[in-house]
């Protein structure tokens, strides 16, 4: 496969950390991207995979070039209206996607981001599941872990609490967990992985073959936009039902909920010149 990790070095966990009002934890990892060429080349290559696969380029694209094919039909558009903010959205569910398989070491399928209709919107599902297993030959083990991620950027100065977006949204993680799983497994099918396929077999049935449970809510911001007292207002205990409800719940995984800020110098900058990139060296 296609995929590299060189780019992740660039993810540094700071050692900060910060407390939500309920008093959870706060992971703090700051992304210190530079101008090396070769590595953004690969990094390139590796993003517009999730959209294409190299090996598959040349069949699809049929009488435009490969810029043109993915300029207009793959990759979220860097001038309508919704289209910066899906590319913002893109890039930070795909790079939790990297730090859950290279910093944290969990097998990520990559079917969510090739499998759109529409290239300025958001597949529906959760935006990250990551797959541990126990044992080297997948056999089934009470200690398998499957961990869901909701994924919120922040490159513009909205003045929202990207964090606590990214934590409503992972309240309901638990609820299509079942249609997010069919999902990869079908795409996997589709694509000829039939023994990757399988292995999501495992976790679709929780009750007979239990396993472990994880979730997550990450928020990627820009450092000109990052402020420690908005991300510290966060709370994982009052988490609205509906935007018109005035009544709330809690996080119905709170205990096994994992709160992680990526922060970085010019981000937005950053997710266009990825895009141009992945696109000028297809």
């Amino acid at each position: 496969m296609p995929w590299t990790s060189e780019h992740v070095n660039w993810l540094i966990d700071t050692g900060e950390r910060l407390k939500t009002a309920n008093g959870k934890e706060v992971e703090v990892w700051a992304f210190r991207h530079e101008k090396d060429e070769a590595v953004l080349s690969a990094w390139a290559k590796h993003f517009r995979n999730h959209y294409c696969l190299d090996t598959d380029i040349d069949f699809l694209r049929g009488q435009q070039s490969r810029k043109d094919y993915l300029n207009t039909l793959k990759f979220p558009c860097s001038s309508t209206k919704l289209g910066p903010g899906i590319r913002a959205g893109d890039f930070g569910e795909i790079l939790v996607a990297d730090y859950l398989q290279w910093r944290l070491g969990f097998w990520v399928p990559r079917v969510r981001w090739s499998s759109k209709v529409v290239r300025d919107e958001s597949p529906k599902g959760s935006d990250v599941i990551g797959f541990r297993f126990r044992n080297q030959d997948y056999s089934t083990s009470p200690e398998d872990l499957l961990i869901v991620f909701e994924a919120k950027t922040q490159f513009s100065g909205s003045g929202k609490n990207r964090l606590q977006d990214a934590i409503n949204d992972s309240a309901k993680d638990h609820l299509r967990i079942g249609e997010s799983l069919h999902f990869i497994k079908q795409k996997l099918f589709e694509k000829g992985s039939r023994e990757q396929a399988q292995l999501i077999d495992r976790f679709q049935n929780p009750v007979d073959i239990p396993y472990k449970e994880s979730f997550g809510a990450a928020a990627i911001i820009s450092d000109e936009h990052f402020d420690a007292n908005v991300i510290g207002s966060s709370n994982c205990e009052t988490i609205p039902k509906s935007p018109k409800s005035k009544e709330h719940i809690s996080h119905p995984n709170g205990e096994n909920l994992v709160l992680l800020v990526i922060k970085g110098p010019d981000m937005m900058a950053l997710v266009h010149e990825l895009y141009r990139r992945a696109a000028d060296e297809a």
